[in-house]
């Protein structure tokens, strides 16, 4: 495909991010943001897709990154985002990729984030399955009452933290199972707080 100037590439970037929140950005916005002139926008718009990175399917908001495009960084961008359920029209038609998610994009920190797989269910009350996977923010500060991710004899556990005066609550979220909140002194050499969790995948619908 062909070069971009500095500013094409940032507008590309713009249309990009905004494609993945589910909100495609019109020209009178586009021109806003770079605070160019209207025109100045459409001639970029333009640009961008004389050169093959956007197509337009029509509308306000028609802006959508090409085919071309999106096969060239699909690999690097990973899963494409359908953004609404279409009427009228199959959901998988082309012109309903809005763009591309990865897990980087989808928790913002991939540099200090890493997902680790759940066993057991001692946390299903609050949403956390056996088999799922929880993203952990490495290094991160587990406050009071936040589910985090606990070392305990190099074994990892995820459990409600709670901190009190001298010991650590460890509660699990699993009523029916009665399973017990244990507790561990706070300088335990053995025990080292990983991470506040950020977030869960489910890769399997139940």
């Amino acid at each position: 495909m062909e070069p971009l100037t500095e500013k094409q590439r940032k507008v590309l970037e713009f249309v990009a991010a905004r494609l993945q929140e589910n909100h495609p950005p019109s020209q009178r916005e586009i021109a806003g943001h770079f605070k160019l002139a209207q025109n100045a926008a459409y001639q970029l718009v333009g640009y961008l897709k004389k050169k093959g990175y956007l197509v337009d399917v029509g509308g306000h908001r028609g802006l959508r990154l090409s085919p071309a495009y999106r096969d060239e960084t699909a690999d690097a961008e990973g899963m494409p985002i359908l953004g609404r359920v279409a009427a009228g029209e199959p959901i998988l038609a082309e012109q309903n990729i809005e763009g591309y998610m990865t897990l980087e994009k989808l928790f913002h920190r991939p540099k200090e984030t890493f997902a680790l797989r759940v066993s057991g269910d001692s946390m299903i009350d609050e949403g956390i399955m056996d088999g799922d996977y929880v993203i952990v923010e490495s290094g991160s500060k587990i406050g009071d009452g936040q589910i985090g991710v606990v070392l305990l004899d190099d074994e990892a556990t995820v459990k409600r933290v709670f901190l009190q005066k001298n010991r650590i609550a460890l509660k699990p979220a699993n009523h029916k199972a009665g399973y017990k909140t244990r507790y561990i002194r706070q300088f335990d050499k053995d025990v080292r707080a990983v991470g506040r969790v950020i977030g869960c995948i489910r890769t399997e619908v139940r």
